[in-house]
């Protein structure tokens, strides 16, 4: 394996990323070929949600900034041009290793003014991308959440997670802990173009069986679903019957929006890979970042009756019930504001 280091004070991106110093590192392995990773001592980690009178969680965990998963979608790419990094192909390649993050988090849980609110992980960026299988971050932020019972959350698309199944196991024993899973869709020809760092839907979903199977419940957050690629009656019907064959609590969907960053990049896939559906998706989200509410709720109501078809019920206990209703609208055009996902 061959590392190249280049380490900078605490100007220039130190400054730029909110540390104390910064690491760049690229590794030259078929893994990781063609990803940079920045390393960071970051000054803090428990973040308050902007915003968050208007939200369902108000704090959050993210020990990464940029994401190898690449979704096409993701609306977490405006977020690098705030690290002068780009919000394109960076945002897959530039990633951001917050290296300290499980000893900062204990220090900030035992800190007087923490009163042990739940905390959401998988907001912003997967936890549980590529880079986690190197850097290892996870088991220190679990084991010190459950050190402390401090409630949580995890929203991912990674089967990483299951190497963490035995400290979820030891956390939901002392605290209430809820694990999501995102599948949109499980059109393989689809995943491979719109999301192609990502484990198959298949994989996901197997992963899901594995939490459950445990004793773990997990919800299924059938997000996104795109419009005209993955909407069609079948699609949605082959989606929902493998979510309910993985054993998942819940399914909620939640349509495609596309905020700026990843407006402009989801344009650009779409142009090259599907031309003739520019002119359609330009006129359904003329309006701004979200689909028509009419939209929304009609594939709110096909995928609810698919899952009551399927005998998908609601979750069985509070934690697994807690982060599907935390992703879920109250209304279905304002209320998509909540929708701080993988997406």
């Amino acid at each position: 394996m061959r590392w190249e280091n280049l380490t900078e004070g605490p100007t220039g991106p130190a400054a730029l990323f909110g540390a104390d110093a910064v690491v760049t590192r690229t590794i030259d392995t078929p893994e990781f070929r063609g990803i940079t990773f920045h390393e960071v001592r970051a000054r803090s980690i428990v973040n308050r949600v902007p915003g968050a009178s208007r939200m369902p969680f108000e704090w959050t965990v993210n020990p990464y900034r940029g994401c190898s998963h690449a979704c096409v979608y993701c609306f977490a790419r405006k977020t690098h041009s705030y690290l002068d990094l780009d919000t394109g192909l960076g945002f897959d390649s530039q990633i951001v290793v917050k290296t300290n993050a499980p000893e900062l988090l204990r220090r900030e849980l035992a800190a007087p003014r923490w009163t042990g609110a739940h905390i959401a992980m998988g907001t912003n960026v997967d936890c549980y991308q590529r880079a986690e299988g190197r850097y290892r971050l996870m088991p220190g932020i679990i084991g010190a959440l459950r050190d402390r019972a401090n409630p949580f959350s995890i929203l991912t698309k990674g089967t990483l997670i299951l190497r963490d199944l035995p400290l979820l196991r030891e956390a939901a024993e002392v605290t209430e802990v809820g694990i999501s899973v995102s599948v949109g869709f499980t059109d393989a020809a689809l995943w491979r173009t719109v999301e192609p760092g990502t484990p198959s839907p298949a994989a996901r979903l197997n992963a899901v069986r594995t939490l459950t199977d445990a004793g773990i419940e997990c919800a299924v957050l059938m997000a996104p679903v795109i419009p005209f690629l993955g909407d069609s009656p079948e699609q949605l019907r082959d989606t929902v019957r493998a979510v309910a064959e993985s054993g998942a609590t819940s399914v909620t969907p939640l349509v495609l929006h596309l905020r700026p960053g990843a407006r402009e990049w989801f344009t650009a896939w779409l142009g090259e890979h599907h031309p003739h559906l520019v002119e359609r998706y330009e006129r359904m989200y003329g309006g701004g970042a979200y689909a028509p509410t009419w939209y929304q709720r009609m594939i709110t109501r096909q995928v609810h009756e698919l899952a009551a078809e399927f005998g998908i019920g609601p979750a069985r206990r509070g934690a697994s019930r807690k982060i599907a209703d935390r992703e879920r609208p109250a209304a279905p055009a304002p209320a998509a504001v909540t929708q701080l996902t993988l997406l």
